[in-house]
């Protein structure tokens, strides 16, 4: 007998577009992550973080 897990929660990056699943880490504020990494958040649209990268 095979036990199957039911299937994870899904979101789309609006930065990137990818889908991305539930994690464990984010169990607790679910409804409010809205990117699937650390990069997509700072390079969301509209942010000036780009403006103040200067290399």
């Amino acid at each position: 007998m095979t036990l199957r897990k039911p299937p994870l929660p899904h979101k789309t990056c609006p930065v990137c577009g990818r889908p991305f699943s539930w994690r464990k880490k984010w169990a607790r504020d679910w409804e409010h992550v809205r990117y699937c990494s650390e990069r997509c958040r700072r390079h969301r649209k509209g942010s000036n973080a780009s403006a103040t990268d200067v290399n």
